[in-house]
């Protein structure tokens, strides 16, 4: 199947499966004469294992590492649950993050008058980086 048909099968874009292809994660696909790439339903497979991994979260460089994983036959399962719980800690701390963002912004609204007065405690925060109050 041309790019077009693999990227309506995958759920990517052509654009993501040439720079798959151009990173290494996607191995080349043959060539018609005319220089169209032509994809397998294994290259299809592999396409679908990078997006439901990316879907995910995992990085590139962790693709990288699930994808070579998952080709060796005689991996070890606990190299990959390994690198899953490593994915998770990382997720984790970005969730964690995150709430502090949300309770930091969610208290300067609450201290936002919110009405006709220049006066704003949200903008004073981001004037001053959020120091110096």
């Amino acid at each position: 199947m041309n790019i077009g048909q693999a990227a309506r099968q995958s759920g990517l874009s052509a654009k993501m499966i040439r720079y798959y292809e151009s990173i290494g994660l996607l191995r080349a696909a043959n060539r018609t004469d005319s220089g169209y790439r032509l994809y397998s339903a294994q290259d299809l497979h592999t396409l679908a294992f990078i997006k439901r991994s990316r879907d995910l979260g995992f990085s590139l460089e962790e693709v990288g590492k699930l994808l070579a994983l998952w080709q060796d036959r005689q991996r070890a399962s606990a190299d990959v649950k390994a690198l899953a719980r490593e994915h998770i800690e990382a997720l984790s701390r970005k969730i964690e993050e995150l709430a502090g963002l949300r309770d930091t912004l969610q208290d300067l609204v609450e201290h936002c008058h919110g009405d006709h007065r220049p006066d704003c405690p949200i903008l004073k925060d981001l004037e001053s980086g959020g120091c110096c109050n």
